[in-house]
């Protein structure tokens, strides 16, 4: 997938007679990741790719393949797809088979064990956010606060205070995640993410 979204960003950087310079000044993104992104080398972060897709003037479903309109209001688990790992830190799954009448956007997200001693930044961004823990537990951190949810516990907040999360366990913490409002249904310049985890 990451190979696909580079060679389009390469192609419309080209088309448009930028060099990685200019994309870098337009996106506060290194020269060097996007080179790497280019190339298909590196992961790359939906808000990140936000960034890139209006430097480059294209909506940023430009850039994922989606299936074919589904008549059918199942979603199967074996038609379930990947939209995008971060940083091998966690992967989102759709769980709609159309997202763009929609108004929430419904994601299983399988997020893995923290790999450092980083400390989580809380951010915010529009909407309401509902996550259900499935698997594992979670360290949600909202409005100055701490709290550890395990499976069956569930959170729902506004969005536009702080929040984040990690995974302080060594084990997979799976959740389903339902937010609002539908970012792939909404102007792309308006889009901001609800990632807050580095570069890419």
């Amino acid at each position: 997938m990451y190979s696909e979204i580079g060679a389009k960003i390469n192609k419309l950087r080209t088309e448009k007679k930028l060099t990685l310079k200019n994309l870098s000044d337009l996106t506060n993104l290194s020269v060097g990741f996007l080179s790497q992104l280019e190339r298909g080398l590196t992961t790359v972060a939906i808000d990140s790719l936000y960034n890139i897709a209006s430097a480059l003037e294209v909506d940023i479903n430009y850039f994922f393949t989606f299936a074919k309109q589904i008549d059918n209001v199942v979603l199967k688990s074996y038609e379930r797809e990947l939209i995008f790992m971060e940083n091998d830190q966690y992967i989102q799954y759709h769980l709609s088979n159309s997202l763009t009448d929609k108004k929430m956007f419904p994601r299983l997200i399988e997020l893995y064990p923290k790999k450092s001693n980083e400390s989580v930044v809380p951010y915010t961004h529009e909407g309401e956010e509902f996550i259900y823990i499935l698997e594992g537990i979670l360290t949600f951190y909202y409005n100055g606060g701490k709290y550890e949810l395990y499976p069956g516990d569930s959170i729902h907040i506004n969005s536009n205070s702080p929040h984040n999360w990690e995974n302080n366990t060594n084990k997979l913490v799976k959740l389903i995640m339902v937010n609002t409002p539908n970012r792939f249904n909404e102007n792309p310049n308006d889009y901001q993410f609800f990632s807050d985890k580095g570069e890419n």
